[in-house]
């Protein structure tokens, strides 16, 4: 479901918890119907099988059919007493009643929610089926049956995973996505997981009150160098390596002046025409991660999706060179 408004449903701007409590019952409303609809559809698409007539059908579409129903009836049922004392019985009411004053109820804590989720600085990303939103006060996952919601004040988040992924749907550049533990000391609210883009992370912390605890011992890459970097290398630890003739030695890299150089130019690729790739004769000066910076660095900033296929000029001899060029000297 991702209309924001219906005349039933509301304002997800307006009232935020009462949307989505509506929300999640329509959802399980419409998905129960599923089995009952193929049934329905299988009786117009395969006439020969008499399933209109219920009492002469297989054994296996009988129980398929009962099914279907009985999930159906259990569906309006459920939602029925999630509707009672004002939807009070829903899910996302009961995890409210958990922050909720003694003096209060569950419409207190939705009110402070509604409130601060019209502000316009909240945090807000993720698909539709796993939004998460982070207000001054609140940390809330939207999945489609629930809204995971706790109190910043009382939560540890702690990255737990990190995962690199070439592409992703929303672009052609690599991207890595962390995953979070929320865990809150309110023993009412039960952990759940956040997963976001690495170049998300920095603008996260400022909303946050609470350093971020880092058990995986992850690297983040915030920036969209920082991710160009790892695939980089990645690429070129696949190449053909470069194998130092007799008498040659390698120095120190002439970028960082830390480690030994370790990366030669060789012209490997094939392709023909404008742009062609030249020989560079220069011996090896540079260590892959600062060859890999100046790599970056060359690019159209705008256009991460060509940085790939792209060729820069050799930075001491300014000869072209693509990323099959560069070869590691073992």
């Amino acid at each position: 479901m991702c209309i924001r408004k219906t005349g039933w449903l509301g304002s997800e701007d307006v009232g935020f918890i009462q949307y989505h409590v509506r929300r999640t019952s329509v959802t399980l409303l419409v998905h129960s119907t599923l089995p009952l609809g193929y049934y329905m559809g299988m009786c117009i698409a395969a006439p020969e099988n008499s399933l209109v007539y219920i009492h002469s059908i297989s054994d296996g579409w009988k129980a398929f059919f009962i099914f279907s129903l009985t999930l159906q009836v259990l569906s309006w049922v459920l939602v029925i007493y999630w509707s009672r004392h004002r939807w009070g019985n829903h899910p996302i009411s009961k995890n409210l009643k958990a922050h909720a004053l003694p003096q209060s109820g569950w419409g207190a804590v939705a009110s402070s929610v509604n409130t601060e989720f019209r502000r316009i600085d909240k945090f807000a990303t993720g698909a539709p089926g796993a939004r998460v939103i982070i207000t001054d006060t609140w940390i809330m996952k939207v999945t489609t049956y629930y809204v995971h919601i706790a109190l910043q004040q009382d939560t540890h988040l702690t990255v737990i995973e990190s995962r690199h992924h070439q592409l992703s749907p929303d672009s052609v550049t690599p991207v890595q996505i962390l995953t979070l533990r929320v865990a809150s000391i309110n023993a009412s609210v039960k952990p759940f997981d956040i997963r976001l883009n690495s170049t998300e992370y920095a603008e996260l912390k400022e909303k946050l009150h609470a350093p971020i605890r880092n058990a995986a011992n992850v690297v983040i890459h915030q920036t969209m160098s920082d991710l160009f970097l790892e695939t980089f290398k990645s690429q070129v630890e696949m190449n053909q390596v470069y194998t130092l003739t007799s008498g040659q030695e390698l120095e120190s890299c002439i970028g960082c002046m830390q480690v030994t150089a370790n990366i030669k130019l060789l012209r490997l690729c094939q392709e023909e025409g404008e742009g062609e790739c030249q020989q560079c004769y220069c011996r090896p000066m540079w260590c892959l991660t600062c060859m890999g910076k100046w790599f970056a660095s060359r690019q159209d900033q705008q256009r991460p999706d060509t940085w790939l296929s792209s060729r820069v000029p050799c930075p001491t001899c300014r000869a072209k060179f693509c990323i099959l060029d560069v070869c590691i000297v073992p």
